[in-house]
């Protein structure tokens, strides 16, 4: 095949009526195609914050005169389908989010002043959707190659089943609020702690935090009993799909062959790829209100709303 240009060729993007009439063939291809799905905004109010070292930490929060969570991110999503029963075609989708928050604590030193202490701390949300997922109970294998092995060159192996999978898409998180609560009536411990995965507990590792910490807070040496807790506010949004591995009957044009050439420096001109990047005015000189598309609109929907 000519890898020649061509002017008459599809190239992926938009295309025109004229276009159409360029389809070479109908193809089968195998896609994972979304049978259901649902968008959620969710507002996960006062929920508590754990914590990689709780007894360190708690000092921490016993001596806090103020915190301020400074920002949030989804480090991991566990999901489990489950079907519906007496629901034909119909599962359940139970996600827990584990969602990273960085929190700056402002605690009284012994001599004078505040000291700011940022520590790291997880968010669990659990929610549970019902979708539409369609039956079919199938095992797909596919047979492989092996250059390593001398006998049984060719071996199939089981890839996966046919239920419907799962998929989560999230948008970074927005932390609304942290706040300090007394729980001076209750006892609150952070057992389970070590039930978390193991991804999301060494994504808490702070390289720099020890005791140091708080040598010098008010009172650390006597309050160590938990009697104030932290909890936060955080928007989440998110893009719950079930979808299935299925065959597909697509028209074709042709084979997708890359119109442009590969960009890339190289040893001997490193700079020759440097000087074809333009200048970041925008990182000097940030963009004004009025540069933001519907920046002005947005501001004035949110002001109506403060005044109803």
């Amino acid at each position: 095949m000519s890898f020649d240009n061509n002017n008459d060729r599809i190239v992926s993007g938009l295309i025109c009526d004229k276009d159409i009439a360029k389809i070479k063939e109908a193809v089968c291809i195998q896609v994972e195609k979304v049978y259901d799905s649902c968008k959620e905004k969710d507002c996960i109010r006062d929920q508590r914050v754990l914590f990689r070292y709780p007894e360190r930490v708690q000092r921490i929060i016993n001596n806090s005169i103020n915190v301020k969570c400074r920002k949030a991110e989804v480090v991991d999503v566990y999901a489990d389908v489950e079907p519906v029963p007496f629901k034909r075609g119909f599962f359940t989708v139970d996600v827990k989010f584990f969602i990273k928050v960085t929190l700056d604590f402002f605690v009284s030193r012994l001599r004078s002043g505040t000291r700011i202490v940022t520590v790291p701390g997880i968010v669990l949300f659990d929610k549970k959707v019902i979708l539409f997922g369609s039956e079919g109970n199938i095992k797909i294998f596919k047979s492989r190659f092996r250059s390593d092995s001398d006998s049984d060159q060719i071996r199939s192996a089981l890839q996966q089943d046919n239920q419907p999978v799962a998929k989560i898409e999230v948008a970074e998180p927005i932390c609304l609020n942290a706040r300090i609560q007394d729980i001076m009536d209750k006892f609150f411990d952070d057992s389970c702690f070590d039930q978390l995965p193991r991804g999301v507990v060494e994504s808490l590792e702070v390289d720099n935090f020890d005791d140091s910490e708080i040598a010098d807070v008010e009172g650390a040496e006597d309050r160590t009993f938990p009697t104030r807790r932290v909890v936060a506010t955080i928007g989440l949004f998110s893009i719950i799909k079930l979808v299935r591995n299925v065959q597909l009957l697509v028209p074709a044009f042709d084979f997708c062959v890359p119109s442009k050439q590969c960009v890339s420096a190289t040893d001997e001109d490193p700079c020759e790829l440097f000087d074809s990047i333009d200048f970041p005015v925008d990182e000097f000189f940030p963009p004004q209100k009025f540069d933001f598309p519907r920046a002005l609109e947005e501001e004035e929907e949110m002001l109506r709303k403060a005044m109803e």
